[in-house]
């Protein structure tokens, strides 16, 4: 794993050993009424095995209603999948990756692109840089064919320009690929890369330093000014984390914001959502104005105004029924309606006396939990969000369900 911060990440996976025991004696939940008329259901459960386990990265639709992602562990090699999951709930591997030249331990979700899904390892390829999963290598870009199964390497991290990229890529209108590394770069602190498909070639647009950010955790292009926005876990004037803006074409790097830990947040992580006037919204692992155990704050939703450079914290989780640890940053719909999730809280009964965590909404200056996850149907939510035309929501947990590697699940209105 790279060296990204996941809080609690440890205890959690020594609860949720103790959790798969439990679950397996309970029937997983198949539907349950959530907060405002909803319904949570799980689509499918993990077993592990050669069907995958521990879904981290956030999940893309296709025009059939599809839904695709990848599993980080699992699959014929045991280095994590590719997966395709239908609306009956019929999961199909797409890929196993075998912890080689074709990576290992995906753990960020996927870009579709008419037959072709676009996405990132966090190890394997090349080198030996990567202590976690059980893999080597700095990690590699890859792009699958929907219709073949034919997996192609794009790039191989060799360290110096980038290693470990754990977040979702973002596509432009040319279909070049732009994503985070988590280490490598010149000071190992992570880079901003471009990556063009048709030629394999990968430009490194920005190298971390602490002082302007370390460990980025996502990339989110603004296509229409060719601006990419993302976080960076920690570094910045405080160490806190930061806010970042790159502009592509000149590779002018900016610091929106740099978090100072109280009241305003601290190590940022997950998806940015972008309104209609350029603003930003995200999550903070950590911070706010409430205190978790022996952490300062249990983190926030918050947003930015790159015009300004101001930010504003929308909500300070207390990690009681509201949840607490959001790490998978934000969506927006077209009402300006925020949803994420949230790594524990929720019903303080399960998981240890922690929770198991949530799916929240946020509207205007209200926080709602939809769903409070009790390990049978999912635990320590983590990844980012997809809705579809709809208004369904569609998310993974990496622990909790029938087997305890995980859930696909949906929440309808």
């Amino acid at each position: 794993m790279s060296s990204v911060v996941r809080p609690f990440e440890t205890r959690l996976r020594a609860l949720s050993m103790a959790l798969a025991v439990m679950v397996v004696l309970l029937s997983a939940l198949a539907a349950a009424p959530a907060a405002n008329g909803q319904t949570y259901k799980v689509l499918y459960n993990f077993t592990g095995g050669s069907d995958g386990g521990d879904p981290y990265g956030t999940l893309v639709q296709d025009k059939a209603g599809n839904l695709w992602g990848t599993t980080e562990q699992g699959g014929s090699s045991g280095y994590g999948t590719v997966f395709k999951l239908t609306k009956s709930g019929k999961e199909t591997v797409l890929y196993s990756f075998t912890g080689g030249a074709d990576g290992a331990n995906p753990s960020a979700g996927l870009v579709l692109s008419g037959n072709t899904l676009y996405g990132t390892t966090e190890c394997g390829g090349s080198g030996s840089g990567c202590s976690g999963g059980g893999g080597s290598g700095n990690g590699v870009v890859f792009e699958l064919n929907i219709n073949t199964g034919t997996e192609t390497v794009l790039y191989t991290f060799r360290g110096l320009d980038g290693a470990g990229p754990s977040t979702g890529l973002a596509l432009d209108d040319r279909g070049n690929l732009y994503g985070t590394t988590s280490t490598g770069g010149s000071t190992n602190y992570g880079v901003v890369f471009e990556v063009v498909p048709k030629t394999k070639k990968e430009t490194m647009l920005h190298s971390f330093d602490w002082s302007d950010g370390a460990y980025p955790t996502s990339a989110r292009l603004n296509t229409t000014e060719e601006i990419l926005f993302g976080t960076a876990n920690a570094g910045g004037s405080s160490g806190a984390g930061v806010v970042f803006s790159l502009t592509i074409k000149s590779g002018t790097y900016t610091v929106l914001y740099s978090f100072t830990g109280y009241p305003d947040g601290e190590y940022p992580q997950g998806t940015l959502a972008l309104d209609p006037k350029g603003n930003l919204y995200g999550t903070t692992d950590w911070g706010g104005d409430s205190g978790c155990d022996d952490y300062s704050g249990c983190g926030t939703v918050f947003e930015v105004v790159p015009k300004t450079k101001r930010e504003s914290v929308l909500y300070s989780f207390q990690g009681g029924t509201d949840g607490g640890y959001p790490h998978g940053g934000v969506i927006r719909d077209t009402k300006g309606q925020l949803y994420g999730t949230t790594g524990s809280g929720g019903d303080l009964s399960g998981c240890g006396g922690y929770g198991c965590g949530t799916v929240f909404e946020f509207v205007k200056v209200t926080e709602s939990v939809l769903h409070s996850f009790d390990g049978s149907d999912g635990a320590y939510p983590s990844c980012g969000l997809l809705t579809d035309s709809k208004g369904n929501l569609y998310g993974t947990t990496p622990g909790g369900g029938s087997y305890g590697y995980g859930v696909v699940w949906e929440i309808t209105p």
